[in-house]
């Protein structure tokens, strides 16, 4: 059905040649699903985009043939392109929010891609009302007059489903459509497309960074790096006996569920034919650090926390209904300690969090750091515990100023809190801070821009590392990276742990990295903790349902 011969797509800027795409070939043949895996820059979008026809301007396709049924889709003039883009060959993006457009309702659009086609208004909206209800979309009817930010990243996904499957396409092309998606999202979004498949009969191509993911939803696997495929093969075989050492790193850089390694292995690691040791902590071991742990000092206690947001307000603009986020959380975290705290999407995890270091006001409950409670402290009288207590926002990019180069980004909380002398000895100190998260000297006056997401990751871990506090809390942080990059943040936290003795509250939605990272978990639903204790025992021996829930949904490949 479908035939990539010795594909080579580049991107050009001034005299500048990058090749993304370089002799790529692959087939699809008809009901069959392959997976793309790869990191960042692999190449993988890239090739979905030749595909579609839908390469940025910069972008030169150099070589090679797309076939679709024998005729060479890059050869096509834009008509054919119309015609068979969306209705024989039908893309779901990665990022639905912007794939998305904010001013138009979420039916609108669904309906739109029948409707220039000639489809009469009354049947496109029964079809995309039906497709709603197809793809599991609660009150199709309401949700029809939404706008794409009144729905949950779980729903936008679901939707851009609905439109890709409005005109019954052959192929239907997934670019990374549950990253950073909650667990029990993320296995509903996968059987949704593996039922689908079955239904229509379509062919699939999913592309990914997890292998994980890819084993619940394709029978081949295509894994591509630096723009080339290195291995090819069935699932079963691509797991069970991986040949290419890049396979094979990231099968092994993920967390593990049933083991708890010292230090994770990473790509590079198997890349360059290092020696790959990996040293597992034995229950015994475990046990004899958490006994010292836990006999040490509770650095902060949190009692019946409430934090509430108004909802609904009157005439006169004053609130008359509440959202409690966090309902009435008590809990206590020790001196070096890793708690963790999952829990799906609205749970209330960055609420808690941020109220913890009172970026948001709680509306009732009392904080104590090291005896302190920190509710009763004016607001000026926080700076010194501003310093004590920091956070590793989930977007590095957002939370980076892109006007600010990196190096003056992390200099400026050491002038506000008077660090050091002068500002030659912040930047040392800063230079120092860049190179202890494994980036360079060169890179002080260089901007966000500039980084991949997992160096803008490093870059946030260097600010909030510039105040020497004692507690981070780690929101997210390695939510949307490679499972390569998140390998190398995650021993990079666990080692700074170790140098600097740091307390961390660690917030994912991700389980396998938080049983890793964890000495206790919390796991939260509707702003409560619903379970909290050891982690090994919440993972083996899950109490509440809705746990099980959330480590039945965690992609687990079985052969």
């Amino acid at each position: 059905m479908l035939e990539v011969k010795n594909l080579t797509v580049s991107f050009r800027s001034g005299n500048d040649k990058t090749v993304a795409v370089k002799n790529l070939s692959f087939s699809l043949k008809k009901e069959m699903s392959l997976g793309i895996v790869g990191e960042s820059g692999s190449g993988k979008s890239v090739t979905s985009l030749a595909i579609m026809q839908l390469l940025p301007p910069q972008a030169v396709v150099e070589s090679g043939e797309v076939l679709f049924n024998g005729k060479d889709i890059l050869k096509m003039d834009f008509e054919q392109i119309i015609r068979l883009r969306g209705n024989r060959i039908a893309m779901i993006f990665q990022e639905p929010m912007t794939a998305l457009n904010p001013v138009v309702r979420c039916g609108k659009q669904a309906a739109e891609i029948l409707t220039v086609r000639g489809v009469g208004k009354k049947k496109a909206k029964e079809k995309i009302l039906a497709l709603f209800e197809k793809v599991k979309l609660p009150q199709p009817e309401k949700l029809y007059n939404k706008y794409p930010h009144q729905l949950s990243g779980g729903q936008k996904q679901r939707v851009m489903i609905a439109m890709a499957l409005a005109n019954n396409p052959d192929i239907l092309i997934a670019d990374e459509p549950t990253t950073a998606l909650d667990v029990t999202v993320q296995k509903e979004i996968l059987q949704l497309l593996r039922s689908l498949r079955r239904e229509y009969g379509m062919s699939l191509i999913f592309i990914t960074h997890d292998l994980g993911v890819v084993a619940e939803v394709t029978d081949n696997v295509a894994v591509m790096l630096k723009g080339e495929i290195v291995e090819y093969g069935t699932v079963r075989k691509i797991f069970t006996n991986p040949e290419h050492p890049y396979t094979k790193g990231l099968i092994a850089c993920r967390p593990p569920l049933d083991k708890r390694p010292e230090k994770l292995p990473v790509v590079d690691d198997f890349l360059y034919k290092k020696n790959v040791e990996v040293k597992i902590e034995t229950e015994k071991e475990r046990r004899k650090r958490l006994e010292k742990l836990f006999s040490g000092n509770k650095i902060l206690k949190a009692e019946k926390i409430v934090t509430r947001y108004p909802v609904k307000f009157n005439l006169l603009g004053k609130p008359v209904k509440w959202f409690k986020a966090v309902d009435e959380v008590s809990f206590e975290v020790f001196e070096g300690e890793t708690l963790g705290l999952v829990g799906e999407s609205g749970c209330g995890k960055t609420t808690l969090g941020r109220t913890l270091l009172r970026l948001i006001e709680p509306y009732s409950g009392r904080i104590f750091y090291n005896e302190t409670d920190i509710l009763k402290l004016k607001p000026r009288n926080m700076k010194p515990w501003r310093r004590k207590m920091n956070i590793v926002f989930q977007d590095p990019y957002s939370s980076l100023n892109p006007r600010i180069s990196i190096g003056n980004a992390i200099m400026e909380p050491m002038k506000v809190h008077k660090l050091h002398d002068n500002d030659g000895k912040r930047k040392e100190k800063t230079l120092e801070l860049l190179e202890k998260v494994g980036l360079s000297p060169e890179h002080f006056n260089r901007y966000p821009h500039e980084f991949s997401g997992g160096q803008r990751q490093r870059i946030v871990i260097a600010r909030a590392l510039a105040l020497q506090p004692e507690f981070i809390i780690c929101d997210e942080a390695v939510s949307a990276l490679d499972v390569s990059v998140q390998a190398k943040v995650l021993n990079l936290l666990n080692d700074l742990k170790k140098e600097f003795g740091f307390t961390y509250i660690f917030i994912s939605h991700d389980l396998s990295v938080v049983r890793y990272m964890s000495d206790r978990i919390m796991v939260m639903k509707n702003g409560k903790i619903i379970e909290y204790g050891d982690a090994d025992k919440i993972f083996t021996r899950p109490e509440s349902e809705y746990t099980k829930l959330l480590l039945k949904s965690v992609p687990l490949p079985e052969f």
